[in-house]
């Protein structure tokens, strides 16, 4: 007879869920602590950000740090990079990372890699699916090992134009290493919840840029933060611009001085290659901390050792041209998301190479002073770049992992998640019976905010006091470029040299004023206010259901009474009329 006959429920396993960021470069576990904390976990060489590589040397796995260290000696038993050729087919795949590791492979139209991962002599053919469970259940285990408890599920990150293929192989990886994906997760909403799911933190409507540096590429998403609950409005991908590039550069600068030396250029050999790339990274990584660093490598060619000092003046200089590329990046999801930089209220840098100090300057002169860049360099509050697509998915996976896999489902379903969004901004005009040409428009819903949704707000009104009249209606943002009236210059100037005077307007020229200024439609609705106590405030709720219905209450806040009104749905235009 079972036990449920008995009256006993049969015994289901305990669901216990973390978060993975499942990077091209490097991946993170992170979980939430009971005082509900996201925390990136350390795995068993003491990393927190693992490096996805995957080395097998006489049919023993080696993983993570101790995997990338054996791109020298053993590159083509070396598996990396491996994350973005997952449910590809072969002819779609760019194979560049993987020059110095074990090349990707046509295996019945998909990826795989030849490699000797057993005690065999012969090759094995292991695809790039086989590789993404091996690399999943070494993050399964050092999860399970810190936190003394089975994980078996877990919420991912993926990149914003991870295909359904793509996530469909991922689940099926993730299912063999005994791995539940519960949900996927974009990695720029991650990056925001990460930030948003901080006890400081005031959740509050605001428009975000998100650049999510990496590895071996850079994905920039501008995000809409309506009461909490996220948009993205566009993307923009460059899969050859990351940190590859700045190692890069200073491969190239110590090779120049290794060959001044000694008359041979290490690049020239696959094993010198190897060493100066790896050490390369690790003199990147200590400039971003430091203002000089020092590279050394034992018997890097003919046995000759080099050491070498940069600072990171010299650094910068030499990156200047892959700098710039990362914020014209930037600009141009701005830009494709129709909005100007003076919209933008948060600018959040994440992934490895967000670190640099020189980007997340560049960044701050790009955006006006009222912008919020979240970097290491620029913000003091900042959360470590590299953590934050783990512990954003941790936080997700804390939320959820108590629901049913069903519900899950139904909760994320495009039916549920796909909503109508607000085109133009809603706000109120406050006008008094003195100051009626005055009137300010304060947006209260803005553009791309999910239907259905509600605010509420208070404004002050005159400090007269007296009759309000509370007006609601629509805003269409605007850019005002305001041109400094040019100066006159004396008499004895104009004597001067034509080219002097073309290099000192140059010099006293001043820079356009560009400002935000608001553009009012036909009111929704009004309302009159009488009486209001001088210094007074007003407050206003408006409510749009999803078909576009609005809802407003006005009252003098500590006052008795107030006013309502209702403004039903526009009517659809009947086919044949405009």
């Amino acid at each position: 007879m079972s036990d449920a006959t008995n009256g006993v429920a049969p015994e289901t396993a305990e669901r216990f869920a973390i978060g993975i960021s499942f990077g091209n470069s490097n991946s993170s576990i992170s979980h939430t602590s009971p005082e509900g904390k996201a925390e990136v976990i350390a795995n068993e060489e003491g990393d927190r950000h693992i490096p996805s590589v995957l080395s097998y040397v006489d049919a023993e796995e080696y993983h993570g740090t101790q995997a990338k260290a054996q791109l020298v000696r053993n590159a083509s038993n070396t598996v990396g990079y491996f994350r973005d050729f997952l449910g590809k087919d072969f002819k779609s795949i760019d194979p560049t990372p993987c020059h110095a590791s074990a090349h990707p492979q046509l295996h019945d139209s998909t990826v795989a890699f030849k490699i000797r991962d057993t005690a065999s002599e012969e090759l094995s053919t292991v695809t790039v699916s086989e590789i993404t469970t091996r690399h999943l259940r070494r993050l399964r285990k050092s999860a399970s090992d810190f936190l003394g408890k089975d994980v078996n599920a877990a919420v991912v990150t993926v990149p914003t134009n991870f295909t359904d293929a793509q996530r469909a192989a991922l689940t099926e990886a993730a299912k063999a290493a005994g791995l539940d994906i519960l949900q996927f997760i974009h990695e720029p909403v991650a990056a925001v919840l990460a930030y948003d799911a901080r006890p400081e933190s005031v959740v509050k409507d605001k428009l975000v840029v998100v650049a999510d540096l990496g590895g071996t590429r850079s994905d920039v998403a501008v995000v809409a933060s309506r009461g909490g609950m996220y948009t993205i409005l566009a993307t923009v991908h460059d899969y050859e611009l990351g940190g590859a590039q700045l190692d890069q550069v200073l491969i190239d600068h110590f090779a120049k001085e290794f060959i001044k030396k000694h008359k041979t250029d290490p690049r020239e050999n696959a094993r010198s290659l190897a060493k100066l790339k790896l050490e390369s990274e690790l003199t990147k990584k200590a400039l971003s901390l430091g203002s000089n660093a020092t590279l050394s490598v034992e018997s890097l060619a003919n046995g000759v050792d080099f050491s070498s000092t940069v600072n990171r003046t010299r650094y910068e200089l030499l990156s200047g041209k892959v700098f710039s590329s990362f914020t014209k990046l930037i600009e141009e999801s701005v830009k494709k998301a129709e909005l100007d930089i003076l919209d933008i209220d948060e600018v959040i840098l994440c992934g490895g190479t967000s670190h640099t100090p020189k980007i997340a300057r560049l960044v701050q002169s790009l955006f006006p002073e009222t912008t919020k860049v979240l970097a290491p360099s620029t913000s003091p509050s900042a959360i470590n770049p590299s953590d934050l697509a783990a512990r954003g998915a941790a936080i997700q996976a804390s939320l959820i992992e108590e629901f049913e896999k069903d519900d899950i489902e139904q909760s994320t379903h495009p039916m549920v998640t796909v909503t109508p969004h607000l085109q133009k901004a809603i706000g109120v005009q406050l006008i008094s019976a003195t100051d009626e040409a005055h009137a300010v428009f304060k947006p209260l819903l803005n553009a791309e905010t999910a239907l259905p949704a509600r605010r509420t707000a208070q404004y002050a009104v005159p400090k007269a006091g007296g009759d309000v009249l509370v007006r609601v209606c629509e805003g269409l943002r605007e850019i005002k470029v305001t041109k400094p009236e040019p100066k006159e210059k004396p008499a004895e100037e104009a004597n001067d040299d034509e080219d002097d005077s073309d290099f000192d307007s140059e010099e006293d020229e001043e820079e356009e004023i560009r400002e935000i200024v608001w553009k009012t439609s036909k009111p929704i609705a009004e309302f009159a206010i009488k009486g209001v106590k001088a210094d007074g405030k007003v407050e206003v709720m408006v409510a749009v259901s999803e078909h576009l219905a609005v809802q407003i209450t006005a009252r003098e806040v500590g006052g008795k009474g107030g006013v309502r009104g209702m403004v039903e749905a526009p009517k659809a235009a009947e086919n044949g009329s405009a």
